[in-house]
């Protein structure tokens, strides 16, 4: 009598054997790329830190304070990464990102300062002639392969990402018996909290720059639109209808997270401020309800009523997407409003008001 397996249980054992040769040729092609990327990364750091951060300091073209502005945290990073590399090559992926994560408060600091970084920098290669012939010297040697500072200060950033993804793909084609895995999980959720670090200080930026262009648009200073903890959604023209049936005229509404803008255009004429708006009234979204008068068919647009403690408006527009438009990120505003104090900063609230913001049409 034959005990050999049948044909169904080799298959079977053959079909796991594969899996697992797949998995390992996966784990092997991004470890491979995993260590020459951050060969690369760290040649590029030393660039910048030989070419740049050493010899500007022992040059004093640029006083500490300065240097400190653009360069940051970039000779930490790089000293971190040197070390990292050293496992990487010898194939030991969990260990290095295991003492490797400890040390992310250098890219945290790093993402905290980069906006102010290429604002400083953009500055000195301005007013500072010595600076300006400095960088470009620098950037014609042949290490550089035609690569600007500009390019270089992102790096960190970009390289977190980077990690991100390796780290996932690595931990997805890791046993779980294997005992990297465990260490390659947690360098995941440590640089995932980096990368979304990074996102929300983007967001910020981002809004910070929506808040500062409507700023510029508004003639004067009467009417502050740069505020803590205010973001910007949408903007765009109504018709406002008066309450005793006059004819409806149009205006340019913002909507913030935490007020309406109605403002009316400039003359044309004006020397100065043919091409702005003037702020005629801002209404806060505290306690505001919005709801369609008309509109709840395909027919051409519509009207949305907006009610607020001390006023009500009445605002039409013919098309029907924009009045849907309008009445989503409306109703979105004004429910995050009631959930939220205008000063909340947690990753939700950041995710949720850009994707208020994404939902409306903005002016270019």
């Amino acid at each position: 009598m034959s005990f050999s397996p049948g044909p169904s249980g080799l298959h079977g054992s053959n079909s796991i054997q594969e899996q697992r040769d797949r998995w390992e040729r996966k784990r092997s092609r991004t470890a491979k790329e995993l260590v020459q990327t951050e060969q690369r990364y760290c040649q590029q750091l030393q660039l910048l830190t030989t070419y740049f951060v050493e010899i500007l300091k022992a040059k004093g073209t640029l006083r500490q304070d300065i240097r400190e502005s653009i360069f940051s945290s970039i000779k930490a990073i790089h000293s971190v990464n040197q070390s990292l590399l050293v496992h990487l090559e010898n194939g030991y992926f969990g260990r290095g990102f295991d003492q490797f994560c400890p040390y992310l408060h250098h890219y945290n600091m790093y993402a905290d300062n980069i906006y102010n970084a290429s604002k400083v920098l953009t500055i000195q290669v301005r007013k500072n002639k010595a600076f300006r012939r400095f960088k470009k010297l620098q950037e014609a040697r042949p290490e550089f392969n035609g690569h600007k500072l500009e390019d270089l200060l992102q790096l960190p950033i970009q390289r977190i990402d980077q990690y991100k993804h390796f780290l996932q793909d690595l931990t997805a084609n890791t046993s779980p018996d294997n005992p990297e895995f465990q260490q390659l999980s947690r360098a995941v959720s440590a640089v995932s909290e980096v990368s979304q670090r990074i996102e929300n200080n983007t967001r910020r930026h981002e809004n910070h720059l929506q808040l500062c262009r409507v700023q510029k648009l508004l003639k004067g200073r009467k009417t502050k639109v740069l505020a803590p903890g205010r973001w910007y959604i949408r903007e765009g023209w109504l018709k406002m209808v008066p309450a005793k049936g006059a004819e409806a005229k149009p205006k340019m509404f913002f909507l913030f997270s935490d007020m309406l803008l109605q403002a009316k255009r400039c003359s044309p004429l004006h020397p100065t401020n043919g091409d702005k708006f003037e702020g005629q009234h801002a209404y806060p979204l505290q306690d505001c309800t919005v709801e369609k008068v008309f509109g709840h068919t395909r027919s051409q647009g519509g009207l949305l009523s907006l009610s607020f403690p001390k006023a009500k408006l009445l605002l039409m527009s013919s098309n029907q997407e924009n009045l849907n438009d309008w009445y989503q990120t409306l109703s979105s505003a004004i429910g995050y409003g009631t959930t939220h104090t205008h000063t909340h900063t947690h990753t939700h609230t950041h995710t949720r008001l850009h994707q208020i913001a994404l939902s409306g049409h903005p002016l270019p």
